[in-house]
């Protein structure tokens, strides 16, 4: 009965050490909506940026980036560069998302950083995100141009991360 709790730590420990050099990407978040329709989302226009709100129903016959992003968010601050460069291929749209956010402080936030999108929703309140099943902010969804969720990415976009898994993701949803 002694050896017991030392059994269970012993056992417990080598599970998360395996997890730990098992050598996956942690930003790959498994979504059960990977392989369905993007949720059905019509969210009001950041107002005084001159775009239209987030509408899946636009998404239809292009591939689609959905970023989730909020001004007070410090890993969105980030990622913008990134979002900047990807805006250039004309190949597919970015739209975001603005989870959470006062709006006066994400027209702020887009006019000291540039503005990556061709839309952006307002969900002051997260209840979109919800549907979309976002655990926070940064999120990124690929989604393809029959308006399915084919990739989803949790945390800031780098180079790195667009590179090695963002852009082969948005190149299979282009070729299909």
């Amino acid at each position: 009965m002694v050896l017991l709790p030392l059994l269970v730590f012993v056992a417990l420990a080598g599970v998360f050490f395996r997890q730990l050099m098992s050598g996956e990407d942690v930003s790959v978040v498994p979504s059960a909506l990977i392989g369905q329709k993007a949720p059905a989302t019509n969210l009001p226009p950041l107002e005084g940026v001159g775009l239209p709100g987030l509408d899946t129903s636009a998404f239809g016959g292009k591939v689609t980036l959905v970023n989730v992003f909020a001004s007070w968010c410090a890993p969105c601050r980030e990622e913008h560069p990134v979002l900047l460069q990807l805006s250039q291929d004309k190949r597919f749209a970015i739209v975001g998302l603005n989870y959470k956010d006062q709006p006066e402080n994400a027209r702020r936030f887009l006019g000291e950083l540039g503005n990556p999108f061709t839309a952006i929703g307002t969900d002051e309140k997260g209840r979109a995100a919800i549907d979309w099943g976002v655990y926070g902010v940064p999120e990124t969804f690929v989604i393809g141009k029959d308006g399915t969720i084919l990739f989803k990415h949790v945390g800031p976009l780098s180079p790195e991360s667009v590179s090695g898994t963002l852009m082969p993701e948005i190149e299979k949803a282009l070729a299909g």
